[in-house]
């Protein structure tokens, strides 16, 4: 079975019908439909169906400024979905992506939390197949670096007094990381990228696909979902096969708020270059933050100051 990602949508076709940039791209068979879906902070999706069934067509421009290429993304999407984590890719040009659709759930973050051990073992087969069929150049991704380089975009904006604090702390947690091999990571294992048709779990959304530790999958899955300690435990340890030692529980934990961090960062460069429009990414900056000093007092009364 191949698929795309089945998400609430926004809204219905127009009375005008579909945008032309959906109606003028070569891939479809007849007429079609198309009706907006939910999320996208930096890209714009819509499911289309045509005469050949259901897809999902996905704009986005290449974001230097997140170290987002379309082509990458695009590479990982195709490697991804010949193994059967994702959706088949029909369809690239220009700034557009065509995947088939899946019907399916999309996770929040309760379902994570509810399948810590299932979410666990999709990581670690990912890890283990993926980075031997991705073509191209490979591209690394790496929290304390993209943290340093967001700080660099945000010098002179109204942020630019938070950023020694929070470019020492990114040192602080990249010094807590032990050396790892890498591997080819999702890198943004929000629940909403998840999918589950009811036999099986799909991964959707590869912009920031790239070479990583392993740990920072783990830990996004981890605190994207919220889970609490014994949640996290079998997430790791259904990735692992074993129970985690301390030393990986703290490493794991401090790359936790290495994504709590990186998203923050993300949420202010957001902000100096909005993407979507209707999204109130000064909010988002408020929420992000609030989530790092929460997921950093947390670290610390457990595993002491870094």
């Amino acid at each position: 079975m191949t698929g795309a990602s089945a998400g609430p949508c926004l809204r219905g076709m127009d009375q005008a019908g579909p945008p032309a940039r959906i109606t003028r791209l070569p891939c479809w068979r007849g007429a079609i439909r198309a009706e907006r879906m939910r999320g996208g902070l930096s890209n714009e999706a819509w499911k289309v169906e045509d005469e050949g069934g259901a897809h999902v067509a996905r704009f986005g421009a290449d974001l230097p400024h997140h170290h987002v290429s379309r082509d990458r993304e695009r590479a990982a999407a195709r490697a991804a979905a010949a193994l059967g984590f994702a959706p088949a890719v029909e369809w690239t040009g220009g700034d557009a992506m065509v995947t088939a659709f899946v019907t399916a759930t999309t996770w929040d973050a309760g379902a994570a939390r509810a399948s810590p051990e299932r979410l666990g073992r999709l990581i670690r087969a990912f890890h283990d197949r993926v980075g031997r069929a991705v073509a191209g150049a490979p591209a690394l991704f790496d929290p304390h670096i993209v943290a340093r380089d967001y700080a660099r975009t945000l010098e002179g904006t109204r942020h630019a007094g938070a950023l020694s604090r929070l470019v020492a702390l990114a040192e602080g947690l990249e010094g807590a990381q032990p050396p790892m091999r890498l591997v080819f990571g999702h890198n943004d294992l929000l629940p909403a990228n998840v999918l589950d048709d009811g036999e099986r779990l799909w991964l959707i959304d590869y912009e920031y696909a790239a070479w990583a530790s392993p740990l920072f999958d783990l830990a996004g899955a981890a605190s994207n979902a919220a889970m609490g300690e014994e949640e996290a435990e079998a997430l790791i340890g259904a990735y692992l096969g074993a129970a985690p030692d301390e030393g990986v529980r703290r490493a794991v934990a401090a790359m936790a708020v290495s994504s709590l961090l990186r998203e923050h960062l993300w949420a202010m460069v957001s902000e100096a270059h909005p993407m979507a429009e209707g999204v109130d990414y000064g909010a988002y900056v408020g929420e992000t933050g609030r989530n790092l000093e929460a997921g950093l007092r947390a670290f610390e009364d457990r595993w002491g100051r870094l």
